[in-house]
């Protein structure tokens, strides 16, 4: 199978979808890998360094996507590079498509078969592909945080950890999924007063053996979460619902009420968003005020640290990657349950029930769209 790689265009995105190391391991396999000039070069990954294990470079996207019979992204296809995708091509990138109807219809008119990475499953119930960059975000959901509240960024002024006879600042995480318990760690590392809500009792006994009384956990309820976001200078919105929009769970009424210069960081946007107020934002201009609080909703956060993410994320990838490319994507998908739930279109069909349901369009089970 002919792989393509095309340089990353989402502003400040400097992810690339294979490192060289995984260039290599494809081409161990028997396959052809072409990658875009200068595709990996902000973070280290030189053109030389993609020839030297066997790639080669070609000098723009369009060619890439027109040669290529599988695209390897990290993140999903812009508008232009959805026109350039075709009947019966591969792409394998995250796509997060349920709050994003135009991109939908742009995969659903190419006639590609489009695998998401943030819906691929495994054994244990998780998100493996999901899972290193929602590590990768948690972390930097707290970094995000703490320099937001920083006077000059329109926040409250506040130190995380506080100084000796001055309390620590106040952070509340809502969901304590992979993001949020990377945040919670985070935010007991620098010594802020740490508090955790989600809607499983089970999930909140395993994070007060995880952390030992370091956090406080609370059962998640509209109440709940109105009383600690109302008392917290941080909240950070970790909440997941698989494939689907992310549910509003704090209302605008809510954040008219938070303090001044308290802020929220919406880890949740790519998905929607889980604060009423959230619209997605760069790193170039990752915040903005809403009745005086600080809305940190950077849709991309891990791509503010691209190399250690990029290679996260490749140790997820790469496995699916050369089954795809060793079996073609039909039998490959029909092998694994895992792999065909990241199927998300197939030739023009919908194939996940969360986002044909939230955005009311026909859906075809993934099964029967490979025709197994």
């Amino acid at each position: 199978m002919l792989v393509g790689v095309p340089k990353e265009i989402k502003n400040r995105e400097y992810r690339v979808g294979l490192t060289p190391a995984s260039v290599r391991e494809l081409i161990a396999h028997g396959h052809e890998v072409i990658v875009q000039n200068n595709a990996g070069f902000e973070i280290g990954f030189t053109n030389d360094m993609y020839e030297a294990v066997g790639a080669k470079i070609i000098d723009t996207a369009a060619e890439v996507f027109a040669k290529a019979d599988m695209i390897v992204k990290v993140k999903e296809p812009q508008a232009v590079e959805c026109e350039m995708l075709r009947e019966g091509q591969i792409l394998y990138t995250y796509l997060h498509l349920a709050p994003d109807p135009q991109q939908t219809q742009g995969l659903i008119k190419s006639g590609a078969i489009a695998i998401a990475y943030e819906t691929v499953t495994d054994d244990f119930g998780g998100l493996p592909l999901l899972a290193p960059m929602s590590e990768v975000a948690g972390r930097m959901s707290i970094q995000a945080g703490a320099h937001a509240l920083e006077m000059s960024q329109g926040g409250r002024g506040m130190l995380l950890g506080g100084v000796p006879g001055v309390a620590p600042a106040k952070v509340t995480v809502i969901g304590g999924g992979v993001v949020g318990t990377n945040a919670a760690r985070m935010a007991v590392g620098m010594g802020a007063d740490v508090t955790i809500l989600d809607r499983s009792i089970r999930r909140l006994q395993q994070l007060d053996d995880i952390f030992k009384g370091t956090v406080k956990t609370v059962f998640s309820t509209q109440d709940a979460v109105e009383e600690h976001c109302l008392a917290s200078d941080l909240v950070v919105g970790a909440v997941l619902i698989p494939g689907a929009a992310a549910p509003k769970l704090v209302t605008r009424e809510m954040i008219g009420k938070m303090m001044r210069g308290s802020v929220l960081v919406d880890v949740a946007i790519d998905q929607g968003g889980c604060f009423e107020t959230s619209k997605a934002t760069t790193h170039e201009n990752p915040t903005y005020i809403v009745d005086e609080v600080v809305h940190y909703c950077v849709a991309n956060m891990p791509g503010g640290v691209a190399r250690t993410s990029t290679l996260a994320l490749n140790n997820a990838t790469l496995r699916h990657a050369v089954a795809i490319a060793n079996k073609g994507w039909k039998q490959a998908l029909a092998d694994d349950k895992h792999l065909l739930a990241g199927l998300n279109v197939c030739e023009g069909k919908i194939t996940y029930e969360a986002v044909a349901r939230d955005q009311n369009l026909d859906y075809t089970p993934a099964l029967e769209a490979i025709g197994a």
